[in-house]
């Protein structure tokens, strides 16, 4: 969910970061260089970020909340660290400077990755710039599955998202939805296909799997740059184009909200199979798009049913209590997940998919 970082005029994360920051750079030996630490707006629920000033380019320290991979600290930095080495190889995404590890002054460490120049993206005109970014990962060679660690790469990744959206789908029963919301979102998860059939749509690629329009930066050269590679691995291609373009995804971020037309999601879907010259099986990135658009409610579910948790002040992996984030923040979340768990949310996306399928279809 929101992780984006662009510098902002007036700083609003805690001034209280810089502090222990500067230790822990001038600890690992990377603080020469910086002239300034500016801290950023309090956007997204798994880091902070500082803007350092540098005498050549700048760089964001990327302060981890918590592990979304459930993680412990230093293994969610070398995980962090994979991503963003990896995905940076396609030119959409900021390259890594330096790791920060695990100590006193933070104890779940930081990452050090290009500060990219841009504005929020604007939708529906970016979307093509989001399918070439996007298409830069898609594209890039996968290594042999023993090379592929420390990502995520199953050996199945149609069965692991089912996995995966089942494990979260037992929060619904704490999640206090309306009957009618309840039985709508399990009559979805019942019409996710047992398997897809063969084809490059169900081949494992590099994937974001956190590629909302929220977390995307578009640079004066008009190049969109995936700026938060928390949870990249090695899965199927239909999960980030769908997190690009679903109704739960475009609604999101406040400074690229925008509700997309069936039409113009179709043509964001061409744009992608042009980049890659992809056949793009409709019926495989289709199903990919409802187990993406559910993944998205279960995690709504989930959220709501954790977000009142103390928080975990051992610091060691998944935490999503409300005392990490800024009360602004937790209030505009909270918002988007009522109105996604709300029977009209999920009836308009459920004939989005319909026309969608119409359009795409041969």
């Amino acid at each position: 969910m929101p992780d984006t970082a662009s510098r902002p005029d007036t700083p609003q994360a805690p001034s209280a970061l810089c502090r222990p920051l500067a230790t822990a750079l001038a600890r690992a030996g990377l603080g020469a260089g910086i002239a300034g630490m500016h801290p950023m707006a309090d956007t997204g629920l798994a880091h902070h970020h500082l803007w350092l000033d540098r005498e050549d380019d700048d760089w964001v320290a990327r302060l981890p909340k918590q592990s979304q991979m459930r993680l412990d600290p230093a293994a969610n930095l070398a995980y962090q660290a994979a991503c963003f080495t990896r995905a940076s190889r396609g030119g959409h995404a900021p390259a890594l400077h330096g790791l920060l590890p695990p100590g006193p002054e933070l104890p779940r460490g930081g990452l050090l990755v290009d500060a990219i120049r841009g504005r929020p993206a604007r939708l529906p005109e970016d979307l093509p710039r989001l399918a070439e970014a996007l298409a830069s990962l898609h594209t890039l060679a996968v290594p042999e599955a023993p090379e592929r660690a420390p990502l995520l790469s199953p050996a199945d990744p149609w069965a692991a998202m089912r996995e995966e959206v089942g494990e979260q789908a037992h929060f619904l029963d704490q999640a206090e939805l309306s009957d009618e919301a309840r039985r709508l979102i399990e009559a979805e998860l019942a019409a996710l296909p047992r398997r897809l059939p063969p084809g490059p749509s169900a081949e494992p690629r590099l994937i974001s799997f956190d590629a909302h329009p929220g977390n995307f930066l578009v640079t004066e050269d008009g190049r969109a740059v995936l700026v938060d590679l928390e949870k990249c691995r090695y899965g199927l291609v239909g999960f980030d184009l769908a997190h690009a373009s679903l109704y739960t995804s475009t609604t999101w971020d406040l400074t690229s909200r925008a509700e997309l037309t069936p039409a113009e999601v179709a043509a964001f879907y061409r744009h992608w199979i042009a980049a890659t010259s992809y056949e793009g099986e409709v019926e495989t990135l289709l199903a990919c798009r409802r187990a993406m658009w559910l993944w998205s409610l279960t995690w709504c579910a989930k959220w709501r049913a954790s977000h009142r948790r103390a928080r975990d002040t051992e610091d060691r992996g998944e935490d999503w209590s409300e005392a990490l984030s800024d009360d602004a923040l937790i209030a505009h979340v909270r918002e988007r997940v009522d109105h996604y768990l709300s029977v009209a949310a999920i009836e308009h996306v459920r004939r989005e998919h319909r026309e969608l399928q119409r359009l795409l279809s041969p």
